[in-house]
């Protein structure tokens, strides 16, 4: 995933860079906005962390410029300013979502990731794998064609597994997308949840792969 950072601290900009890229993104740094302005226009991104106080062009500013060309690439802002004002003119401006500083990476990384699940099932057709058909687009799962009766959890977990098919998806990973996606973060381990799913999938072709120490992946079965 290709990810633009418009950051004008550079300590911020190093410390987010180097967390992004370790979490997968390809990241691309912008140090103002008249270069976050060009960037955005003339490059293809999967999701787009712009600051609003950027210097030279104001990260509202550059929003509104690209959003007129580019209306549907995932935006998230980063700001300091956390009144309400601020959020409603940042929504306004385009923003797809918005996180205040100081803020906690895992909490960035689930934001991002949702973006990207969101913007990816907007108008695409069903995905396939193996022989399930996952379309998120009318909440619906089917294996061999016969739909699969899944909680809003396991939904969530069947979907960031898809989105990170061939990378493995943490459990902190999950924890966050159950979080930031439904506002909670109730009781049930993750491990609870896997379970069930696996039972789930079976005669899917699929297989949920625990890797020790680090998480789960979903892949064929051998």
């Amino acid at each position: 995933m290709k990810l633009l950072l418009a950051e004008d601290d550079p300590m911020l900009a190093d410390a987010l860079k180097a967390s992004l890229e370790k979490a997968g993104f390809e990241v691309e740094l912008a140090p103002n906005g008249a270069v976050a302005e060009f960037l955005m226009l003339r490059h293809d991104f999967d999701v787009c962390v712009l600051d609003i106080g950027l210097p030279m062009v104001d990260g509202l500013t550059v929003l509104r410029r690209v959003r007129a060309s580019k209306p549907t690439l995932p935006v998230l802002l980063l700001t300091a300013l956390d009144g309400l004002e601020h959020r409603v003119a940042g929504l306004n401006a385009g923003a797809d979502d918005y996180v205040a500083k100081p803020f906690d990476f895992p909490e960035l990384e689930a934001r991002i990731r949702a973006l990207l699940r969101r913007s990816q099932g907007a108008g695409t057709p069903a995905q396939t794998m193996g022989k399930l058909a996952f379309d998120r687009e009318a909440h619906r799962a089917t294996i061999d064609g016969v739909p699969v009766d899944l909680s809003p959890r396991e939904w969530l977990l069947l979907e960031l597994l898809l989105t990170q098919r061939d990378k493995v998806a943490t459990k902190d990973a999950i924890a966050d997308a159950w979080a930031v996606e439904r506002g909670e973060s109730g009781p049930g381990s993750v491990e609870v949840y896997i379970h069930r799913l696996r039972k789930k999938l079976e005669g899917s072709g699929l297989a949920i792969r625990t890797v020790r120490g680090l998480g789960y992946l979903l892949e064929g079965e051998a």
